[in-house]
């Protein structure tokens, strides 16, 4: 039997690259290629201005707001963010104090540029943001935003987040960028397993439950603004919006309409039968893990159980936490190989190739998809204890989100 094409990462990033790209990028021309830099796929280099402020006492404001901007461009996955070192001096404030030839001379070497001013006045916060073309000095602001709200640490992060959000959507061809979503996790940080959310990138971390019993498995609705989880030990019991189903032997997969009703088995195996997970695009698949093989391996099926096709892997081990991306072609999975440990994967699921997204840095598991396709957020073991982190879609810039007590389980908002 001829197994599917493994690849390491370094070997396989250009195609991974290529496929993230076309994936999250509609066929209309990105806004900003039409104003006639003519940069074709070459990722723009954008530099970020520290923002003006509009009395000394903004001025810490404005830090903020320039920092978590770049931090946002910087983690998108599809811009080239110019070190602020090589910045100019002169940073403007509005379109008119724009020098062009500043900007994209090296060593900047900018195409397009992010600046703008901030004012507090009281309470008040009014932010004005622009992203220019450097290289067009004719041309008007690609993008200009006014933000108002009160004077927060929070407000101006939330903020810059919109404003970065903005700013990928304009040069991914209208895919929303990722920086004013929400991670949902379970954290052990006050002595019980308590449902948690915090900002894309760590920030704003904060208990949603306080039941001091165990909750698990966060999963966000598609709205973005309910949460359902598992809830054990009140009353002596289960307490959630679930249904608990036992078969008499293995486990197998069941279906149910949303309403409760219509409930159905889809699976008929002699092995167990967990871990589904419905495609997103279509609608119509269902992968999930069985050990009716041997070993606990990915399987696909058709929604109503028909047609079941093992993914055949390159090696043994175990196989779990099967997540699809949004486009509904790639799978990411944790495995466990011979003498290692757990670590993540990523199938295309047309082609059968595979690449290793992490490697040897203890267990990665319970991987989630951020809704651009571009980025995972995962639990980790890595630095001794189990954690979040999050990273590209091709295993590059991970990054550790949470550092106290036991984190685990993440998975991210659709918006």
């Amino acid at each position: 039997m001829a197994f599917p094409t493994f690849r390491s990462r370094p070997q396989f990033s250009i195609l991974l690259a290529s496929l993230l790209f076309l994936v999250a990028t509609p066929a209309a021309a990105q806004d900003w290629f039409r104003t006639g830099t003519g940069l074709g796929v070459e990722k723009p280099r954008v530099a970020v201005a520290d923002f003006a402020p509009r009395s000394r006492s903004s001025q810490p404001l404005a830090n903020i707001f320039s920092t978590v901007l770049r931090a946002d461009l910087e983690f998108s996955g599809i811009i080239e963010v110019v070190s602020k070192s090589m910045n100019p001096l002169q940073s403007p404030s509005v379109p008119a104090e724009l020098r062009h030839a500043e900007w994209n001379a090296p060593p900047a070497d900018a195409h397009l540029l992010a600046y703008g001013n901030l004012s507090a006045s009281g309470n008040d916060l009014v932010i004005e943001a622009w992203l220019s073309d450097a290289r067009n000095a004719q041309a008007p602001p690609v993008l200009g935003k006014r933000y108002r709200g009160e004077v927060t640490d929070a407000e101006i992060r939330r903020f810059a987040h919109q404003f970065a959000d903005e700013i990928i959507a304009r040069l991914s061809g209208g895919t929303p960028g990722v920086a004013s979503t929400q991670i949902a996790f379970v954290s052990t940080r006050t002595g019980s397993k308590e449902i948690w959310a915090m900002d894309y990138d760590g920030s704003n971390q904060r208990p949603l439950t306080s039941l001091r019993t165990i909750s698990l498995t966060p999963r966000w609705s598609p709205d973005g603004l309910r949460i359902a989880f598992t809830c054990y030990g009140l009353a002596g019991g289960v307490t959630s919006a679930q249904i608990c189903l036992y078969s008499m032997g293995d486990p197998e997969l069941f279906m149910i309409d949303a309403t409760g009703s219509n409930l159905r088995r889809i699976t008929y195996s002699a092995g167990v039968d967990t871990s589904p997970a419905w495609n997103p695009r279509t609608g119509q698949q269902v992968a999930f893990i069985s050990d009716r093989g041997g070993l606990p391996n990915l399987y696909l099926m058709n929604a109503d159980g028909s047609n079941v096709e093992k993914l055949e892997l390159p090696d043994m081990g175990y196989v779990v936490d099967p997540a699809w991306a949004p486009n509904g072609q790639l799978l990411a999975f944790s495995w466990r190989r011979p003498n290692g440990n757990y670590d993540l994967y990523l199938m295309d699921t047309a082609s059968r190739q595979i690449v290793e997204l992490t490697r040897d840095a203890a267990r990665n598991e319970r991987p989630s998809w951020a809704p651009d396709g571009r980025h995972i957020v995962f639990e980790s073991t890595r630095t001794g204890t189990r954690q979040i982190w999050t990273m590209l879609a091709d295993g590059t810039q991970a990054r550790q989100l949470t550092f106290e007590g036991h984190n685990e389980s993440p998975n991210w908002s659709p918006k």
